[in-house]
Parts: structure tokens; sequence; C-alpha cells
């Protein structure tokens, strides 16, 4: 059975240095005329409303969502829903997505409130120093310049060429602006919680291996606004994203 606490004192905050050294081999893209001023660094939650540790989480993303170059998103996991309070935005493809992140960081377990930086990075969500430290690093990784188009119920991306053998999956992420949800059970009871950027569907969309490459992809559910991340397969590690607007 997965480990429930919301807090763990001695989570790790940093990949270990060899598999630093393997994300940034694999991030070496080409970058010919790309806007670096330009370039989001990926910050993820795993949190729930049923843990009674993620509210401070929660606010901090909120916090990060206000940063210009952070795209900041909001995991809804689903294994605490089983614990008095089911989260309506919990999904297995999220816990999934966090289970993955702790094979690739050699983590013995899941928890909440947990921020994966750049796919590289973790830390506990609540902590503030650690997240902001980690941020700072994942800045200066190279990635890859990402253009998002929209006609009518799709989405086109473009990729470019790179010079460097790569393998990466591209994810399509819906997400709504803010949903706020007064808790009438569990940990959280009597609480009123707003969570922001909350992904609603997350989606594998295509691989790319360094060609020059244009998706296409239906929304399918529709929300706020939609992010295209380009993650590599062998680290998770997050070489590039991008994000528009849709209502």
């Amino acid at each position: 059975m997965e480990y429930q606490s919301c807090m763990i004192s001695w989570v790790k905050h940093f990949v270990a240095l060899p598999i630093l050294a393997t994300i940034l081999l694999s991030l070496a893209v080409q970058q010919a005329g790309a806007d670096n001023s330009r370039q989001l660094t990926v910050v993820e939650l795993f949190t729930s409303q049923g843990c009674s540790s993620c509210p401070p989480a929660d606010a901090h993303l909120g916090e990060l969502t206000e940063i210009e170059d952070v795209l900041a998103l909001s995991f809804h996991v689903d294994y605490w829903d089983n614990l008095g309070w089911p989260d309506p935005y919990s999904s297995a493809d999220n816990t999934r997505r966090q289970r993955s992140y702790a094979q690739h960081m050699d983590l013995r377990y899941v928890y909440t409130p947990q921020m994966v930086i750049q796919g590289a990075l973790q830390a506990t969500g609540s902590d503030r120093r650690a997240v902001r430290n980690q941020i700072n690093q994942a800045r200066k990784l190279p990635h890859v310049d990402i253009q998002l188009g929209r006609k009518d119920e799709a989405m086109l991306v473009n990729l470019p060429e790179s010079t460097h053998p790569v393998k990466a999956d591209v994810y399509m992420v819906v997400y709504d602006k803010e949903h706020t949800t007064q808790i009438k059970r569990g940990e959280n009871r009597g609480k009123t919680i707003t969570n922001r950027n909350v992904v609603r569907t997350l989606k594998r969309i295509g691989s790319w291996k360094g060609e020059t490459m244009n998706l296409t992809s239906p929304l399918g559910e529709t929300g706020d606004a939609c992010a295209v991340i380009v993650q590599s397969s062998a680290t998770g590690a997050i070489l590039g994203a991008a994000t528009v607007v849709l209502n």
C-alpha cells in the first residue's frame, strides 16, 4: 500500500548528480533562433483535497502561477479518495505520472504534497526555499522551443529539428485556471480550498526523435488553457513546454 503521510522529513530535494548529468546530456538539443526569455519551467504539484498538509502547498502553487516564466500545474492524485473525501479533480492518470517520477528519481514511494520541477528535481510542495532554488537551477537548462496554435477544436504543435539524438514523449495537458471547493469530510473537513491550474486531462499525443515535426491533436475535454510538454522518455526530464489560453 502506498505511503499516505503528507509530510516526510527526509524527502530528497535534489536528483543524484549522475542522474542530473544524464538529464543535462539528454537536454542538449539545438536551439537555433530560440528566444530564451520564453523558456517555461514546469512545476507540477501532486496534491489531494483529502490531505491535511496539502493546502499550504496549494497556496504555494497559486503563488507560482503568477511568475511569468513558470508553468505551475496542479495534479490531483486518487490514492487519498477512499480516506474520507473523494477529490473531484483526482485522476488515476495523475497518480501514474507521479509514480513514473518516483521510478526515475529512485524514490521508495509517492507522497503528497510533492512538487516536481522540470521533471528532474523534487521537494515537499510547501518548502518554498527548496522549490525556488530548484526553479532557479531548472532555468539554466537548455530547452526545446515549442510553437503552439489552435484550429477549431484541435491543437497544432510544431517541434524543431535537433542536431543531437533525442527520444521524447509529447504530452497535452488541459487545465482550468481555478476551482474553489468546500470540503465536507476527511482531514480537511470544514475548510474551503482553492486550487489553481487544475489539470483536467493528460494524454500522450506523440513521440519526438529530434526531427522537425508537426502534430495535430483534438482537444477533447475543454478547459481554460492547454499546455504541451516534451519529456525525455529515458529520464523523465522535461525538455520544453508551451501553453496557450483556450477560454
